[in-house]
């Protein structure tokens, strides 16, 4: 009895994706779903990305986490629209949570959606929450065997944002290892070598962003 269920879970997610996904296409907007482990720095790469590209893009952000309205507090100091979902122990975001976020955000004229998922590298990436792409980012802090011991998320990945690249001479991680084992899941993957400490590598993030916004238009 159990298959049936767990079936009917999905079927419903997927239902919602596709309404969350009209709608936003009807509006042109990017919309981005972006995953990685709990502190590899999703919302550093974001303030930074929404600071930059300010003058370029209009920009919301919904917030996914698990108890605190921490990361969007700070997401909120750039001055872009900004929701909160509290997932209350929940270890992913759903479509339906999407659908109800739209309602709080005013998507005409906007460009960029990102959606930053609960901290997890298993259970947020067999969710679609409508998006147009998955962007997986990797912390050099967590080791090169990642794109290894969870293939999903770099497989359904649009791009991979190598991130605190800065901190390479002081930990054992070995980037074209990463690359390997990222690749020969997804040959096609994009990857992006980034610090936010030091501002190296957005640039490259920032131009994918600009030609991704180009294909949806």
């Amino acid at each position: 009895m159990d298959i049936p269920v767990i079936r009917s879970v999905f079927e419903s997610n997927e239902k919602l994706a596709e309404k969350v996904r009209e709608k936003l296409r009807a509006e042109h907007v990017l919309t981005l779903n972006i995953i990685s482990s709990p502190g590899a720095g999703k919302t550093t790469l974001l303030e930074h990305t929404l600071r930059d590209l300010k003058d370029t893009f209009r920009m919301a952000v919904i917030e996914g986490d698990l108890q605190t309205d921490n990361d969007a507090q700070r997401i909120a100091k750039s001055g872009v629209q900004v929701v909160q979902i509290n997932t209350e122990g929940g270890c992913h975001l759903e479509s339906s949570m999407i659908l109800s976020s739209l309602e709080k955000i005013d998507i005409k004229g906007l460009d960029i959606l990102f959606i930053e998922n609960v901290g997890n590298l298993v259970c947020p990436v067999e969710f679609d929450l409508g998006e147009d792409y998955k962007v997986a980012l990797l912390s050099v802090t967590e080791g090169d065997d990642k794109p290894e011991k969870y293939p999903l998320l770099f497989k359904l990945a649009k791009a991979l944002v190598l991130n605190k690249v800065d901190l390479l001479p002081y930990v054992p991680f070995d980037v074209d290892r990463a690359t390997r084992f990222a690749r020969r899941h997804n040959p096609d993957l994009a990857l992006f070598q980034v610090s936010c400490t030091k501002n190296t590598g957005l640039e490259e993030w920032y131009t994918w962003l600009k030609n991704a916004r180009k294909n949806i238009v």
